[in-house]
């Protein structure tokens, strides 16, 4: 049971966590309605970029959905954070070739932005899904 000072104490993080459903689910279902945006933002190195946009797409659904699991919320977490650092070489791709994302509407400065806000990605999935030590504690 929690006491009256746990609770405001645990609201932020409960409410990362129902965050995360919400923008992964959004973000991956982006990948099958704009299926030709994230096409083109693919490293030209990588193969199957068709697949490789499903597959990311189908992960970050699933993983935004388990997090509201309490027994698969852990590896959810892990898988979030692969796949955030798995899609990083698109990141890259833009930063580094930003005339032709510039030139379909895309500012200069969202595809520097995106490098870093990657990671305040994963620090969000790794606060919101890390154990709770105080409810292991009390149970």
């Amino acid at each position: 049971m929690l006491n009256r000072l746990e609770l405001p104490r645990r609201l932020p993080r409960r409410i990362a966590l129902l965050g995360l459903p919400l923008f992964f689910g959004v973000a991956g279902v982006s990948h099958f309605t704009n299926r030709d945006f994230f096409i083109s933002i693919m490293p030209p190195y990588l193969p199957a970029h068709l697949e490789l946009v499903a597959l990311s797409g189908v992960f970050e659904i699933l993983g935004g959905v388990a997090v509201l699991v309490p027994g698969l919320r852990r590896a959810a977490g892990y898988g979030l954070l692969a796949l955030l650092l798995a899609v990083y070489p698109a990141n890259i791709h833009m930063a580094m070739n930003p005339a032709e994302f510039v030139s379909g509407g895309t500012p200069f400065w969202a595809l520097v932005l995106r490098l870093p806000l990657q990671f305040v990605f994963m620090l969000w999935v790794w606060w919101a899904t890390r154990p709770d030590h105080t409810m292991r504690a009390a149970g």
